[in-house]
């Protein structure tokens, strides 16, 4: 790949909000979502799948082609053996329980519409993923229901505002499981006390326990934090120890490490788009609040991605409230450092930063760390947006060492 190519080409992924986004051997990919145009949200476009290279900071653009899936948002992404796979979300024709997937890692980008067994959930969005076992398995989110399909109240929180007919609108607690091995459909009786119905939660997979954090049932958001196992399918409520994070919905929980998770962003209780980041230790089961350099960056509905020596990778999202007149939506990939680095990474970002330093030296280092080395300094000038940057002398030295 020529770095010095990719950079002037300039390429981006649009802004969007309700989007998916997951990392895979090194790229960050990201689809769908909407953008608001005027009073109207509009999707963008189902048969493009954008890559992120995390380490040089540069985007590509594929076609998709197959059995694409109708635009839209607030599906549930998760990743298995190499496959994106889409469940739920909001499209024109309004909620759907349809689920797809796609090979992100051989080049082609095929959508196949996955035919299964069993009884899938109802239509829905906001809704959050467990990958463990080799299966999926969903919890919660918003969406409608017959009167037929309400046999247990205390699963479903109505929506009064939203009540149709025989159609019933709300927050669901509920859990499901696909396996795509068998391609079918099922519903585990889980134990112990449920998290209350949610939408708009945060969601993580540590070691073979699925974590839930926050998210919004009529107008209350939450801060709560609760762990089913997923081999006894036993619900258990976490209490930390204070302080905790303030209360909200359309944040993201990224598991760091494998006693640790990161919170980011979000909505408040008051509706104030939030910046703040915590990381919880499920062991001591307290949140430290942690120091990054994108507090003037508030995000909400945006995704969060694991990347290299645990990074958090923030893509998309919007700056202002969205239940109001959106006009925020972002196209910036935010990296926050959730561990210390390890040397060989200090060094790779110093020089990234400042390649003027040892620009000569970096002609006697082996090819592959030298090809490492120049993605980051490609990152770093991608990345620095308000600031000359020295292309001269210093860019066309650096030209010669590919």
């Amino acid at each position: 790949m020529d770095l010095a190519t990719d950079y002037t080409a300039g390429l981006v992924a649009r802004e969007r909000s309700g989007h998916t986004a997951l990392v895979e051997g090194g790229f960050l990919y990201v689809w769908g979502g909407y953008v608001s145009i005027g009073d109207d949200e509009v999707f963008l476009p189902n048969d493009e799948i954008w890559l992120y290279d995390i380490e040089s900071g540069v985007w590509e653009t594929h076609v998709m082609r197959g059995e694409v899936p109708p635009p839209m948002s607030g599906m549930c992404g998760s990743c298995l053996n190499g496959e994106m796979y889409i469940f739920g979300g909001c499209n024109e024709d309004g909620h759907t329980n349809q689920l797809y997937k796609v090979n992100v890692l051989d080049g082609e980008y095929t959508w196949k519409k996955v035919n299964s067994r069993g009884s899938p959930p109802t239509p829905r969005d906001k809704q959050s993923c467990w990958v463990y076992k080799g299966r999926l398995i969903y919890f919660g989110g918003y969406g409608h229901k017959h009167l037929r399909q309400l046999d247990n109240s205390r699963s479903f929180v109505m929506d009064e505002a939203l009540w149709v007919e025989e159609v019933f609108w709300g927050w669901n607690n509920e859990v499901h499981v696909f396996n795509p091995s068998t391609a079918s459909w099922s519903d585990p009786h889980t134990h112990g006390v449920a998290p209350a119905p949610r939408a708009a939660h945060a969601g993580a997979t540590l070691g073979s326990r699925g974590y839930v954090c926050g998210g919004r049932v009529m107008e209350a958001r939450m801060s709560d934090i609760h762990c089913l196992d997923l081999e006894s399918w036993t619900w258990t409520e976490v209490r930390p120890m204070s302080p905790i994070p303030r209360g909200r919905s359309w944040h993201t929980l990224t598991a760091v490490s494998d006693s640790a998770l990161f919170l980011f962003g979000g909505i408040s209780i008051d509706c104030a788009p939030l910046s703040d980041g915590w990381i919880f230790d499920i062991e001591t089961k307290l949140w430290r609040e942690l120091e990054h350099p994108h507090k003037d960056k508030p995000r909400l509905w945006h995704t969060a991605s694991l990347g290299r020596d645990s990074d958090v990778i923030v893509f998309g999202g919007s700056r202002d409230d969205i239940l109001l007149v959106d006009k925020g939506h972002c196209n910036d990939a935010l990296v926050f450092q959730t561990q210390p680095y390890t040397l060989l990474r200090s060094c790779e970002d110093y020089i990234g930063r400042n390649p003027e330093v040892l620009q000569d030296q970096l002609l006697w280092l082996p090819r592959k760390l030298k090809q490492s080395i120049l993605k980051r300094i490609s990152f770093f000038k991608q990345t620095a947006k308000s600031q000359e940057i020295r292309h001269g002398s210093i860019w066309t030295s650096l030209q010669r060492l590919q």
